[in-house]
């Protein structure tokens, strides 16, 4: 019976560590390669390429990026489970974004909303960035959990 309550307690904290990740197109980033962003580019994925972490599917442009990833999860998967930073800051709110607007800030990688013009990127780089990466780290506690 101990055992079993070991291995219960395991199973729990693994499915509560995972994150909610935006994955409209069935992929994160909508299917756009996250190692890519960190050369300063925006590439849409290979479904050659794919791999699943953390129960979310990734798509990358070529085997070596999908092997950096692999390296080095962490580093790419981008902040707030890739939902707009913008909004999890400022309305503690999920919220779509455009793969196409993103910013690399301190090694991290944050995505935005931008349609209809409203590009939250720039609102984002208006005010307090700083300020605003802290409220978002705050928010996103709360909301990750929620649907």
């Amino acid at each position: 019976m101990k055992y079993l309550i070991i291995i219960l307690f395991l199973c729990a904290h693994t499915l509560q560590a995972q994150t909610d990740y935006n994955t409209k197109k069935g992929f994160v980033a909508e299917g756009y390669d996250v190692v890519s962003y960190f050369e300063n580019k925006t590439e849409k994925g290979n479904k050659l390429y794919t791999i699943t972490y953390d129960d979310a599917s990734f798509k990358f442009v070529s085997q070596a990026h999908l092997e950096d990833f692999k390296e080095n999860p962490e580093k790419y998967i981008p902040e707030y489970g890739g939902y707009c930073a913008y909004a999890v800051a400022e309305n503690g709110t999920k919220v779509s974004i455009n793969p196409e607007t993103y910013e690399i800030r301190e090694g991290k990688l944050y995505l935005f909303y931008n349609s209809w013009g409203k590009n939250t990127l720039k609102l984002w780089q208006k005010n307090n960035v700083k300020g605003l990466i802290e409220k978002a780290d705050q928010n996103w506690e709360t909301i990750s959990e929620t649907n």
